[in-house]
């Protein structure tokens, strides 16, 4: 399944990605991708008057995409030189094709769009000149995410992708299981399946510092999750909710906690710690390297990332009906008479139809986009 890239990273798409370095370029960088077909424009907020850890946090998740193995070659933009170096460089890291373009020294919008228009023909032929090889599951890096959270999500949806988790853990390959604010309640269960007391201390941590933070906020987390839409759906405490969430992570032993859109160094499952909206939630997965996300909706969510397939599964009959257009997989069957693993095998397949090619509803309606998270205002 897959494609099997020139550097020899295995990606389930042929991306020439086009990077925006700060905001004031995103302009330039959806022209090119409206000129040169085969592209994919990444915009961003921000990217300025950002310092510290903010800059370290931004500036490495760009990177992380770049370096994403769907993404075959990158075309970096910003409006002065030294950030557009910076990012670029670190992405040569991976043994990608990087160019980037600095607007001001290459003399505005107009010199930039024609000098970016060379460099992507160029990569978009070399890009389109690969060819799909078959690629093992142990090769495979998984992100999972849940979004418009209901009963049918902990009961059906999340424990079909678990069973998806576990097989490419099985396997050989590596699941990221994200939205630090959603362990909580069951962080106890993650910790027990660490392999040792400084993993554990990590699972511990991070949730503390999600609470804490919110608490210096003026908000106790524990009062405000489950959100409104989550008790519509027939949710009733945190504990619940967070309950059915890690299982989408599958039953595997927990290898250890990263960062936000940090890549993991081992294979297995590893706990990411990212806010839990869903636009930051699956960018830090996306610049941790994963190539397809799968993504359970018991009300729908129907974002997408822009770099990484994301696999729309739902267990609630209601939404796979009035929103079948956003649903790529209905395990509501699981509700009656289907077993976990019949269930299970389905999403399997079809995610291994994805790693091949095949397009997701999110891809083809549009609907995706990317945020990275941030930790203090702007400077």
């Amino acid at each position: 399944m897959g494609y099997r890239r020139e550097n020899g990273a295995f990606g389930i798409r042929n991306n020439v990605a086009i990077l925006a370095v700060m905001d004031n370029v995103n302009g330039i960088v959806k022209h090119l991708e409206s000129l040169v077909k085969g592209t994919v424009a990444v915009p961003v907020w921000y990217g300025r008057g950002q310092f510290g850890a903010d800059d370290t946090l931004f500036r490495g998740t760009q990177a992380g995409l770049g370096k994403n193995p769907n993404v075959h070659s990158v075309l970096v933009v910003s409006l002065e030189q030294v950030s557009a170096e910076t990012v670029a460089a670190s992405i040569a890291e991976s043994g990608k094709r990087v160019e980037h373009i600095s607007v001001q020294d290459v003399g505005g919008t107009v010199e930039a769009i024609a000098q970016g228009m060379r460099h992507l023909m160029s990569m978009v032929g070399e890009a389109s000149a690969q060819r799909a090889e078959p690629a093992p599951l142990s090769e495979l890096v998984l992100g999972v995410e849940c979004g418009g959270t209901d009963t049918t999500s902990g009961v059906a949806a999340n424990p079909a992708i678990g069973h998806v988790a576990d097989r490419v853990v099985e396997a050989g390959g590596t699941v990221y299981l994200s939205e630090t604010s959603e362990w909580m309640g069951a962080e106890q269960m993650l910790a027990k399946r660490a392999p040792d007391p400084k993993v554990q201390e990590e699972i511990w941590a991070a949730v503390r510092r999600i609470e804490d933070s919110a608490i210096s906020r003026g908000v106790d987390i524990r009062g405000a999750n489950p959100v409104p839409d989550n008790i519509r759906g027939g949710i009733t405490t945190i504990e619940e909710k967070s309950l059915g969430a890690i299982i989408k992570g599958g039953t595997t032993e927990v290898k250890g906690v990263l960062g936000f859109g940090e890549a993991a160094k081992g294979k297995g499952l590893y706990l990411m710690d990212t806010p839990a909206p869903a636009a930051e939630s699956m960018t830090g997965l996306a610049a941790g390297g994963a190539q397809i996300i799968l993504f359970s909706t018991g009300q729908m969510n129907v974002m997408g990332h822009l770099l990484a397939p994301t696999v729309k599964v739902t267990g609630n009959p209601r939404t796979a009906k009035k929103l079948a257009d956003n649903v790529d997989v209905d395990v509501s069957p699981m509700l009656e008479n289907e077993t976990l693993e019949a269930a299970g095998g389905r999403l399997l397949d079809f995610s291994l139809e994805v790693a091949g090619g095949r397009m997701t509803r999110s891809e083809m309606l549009g609907d995706v986009d990317i945020a990275i998270t941030r930790i203090e205002p702007t400077v």
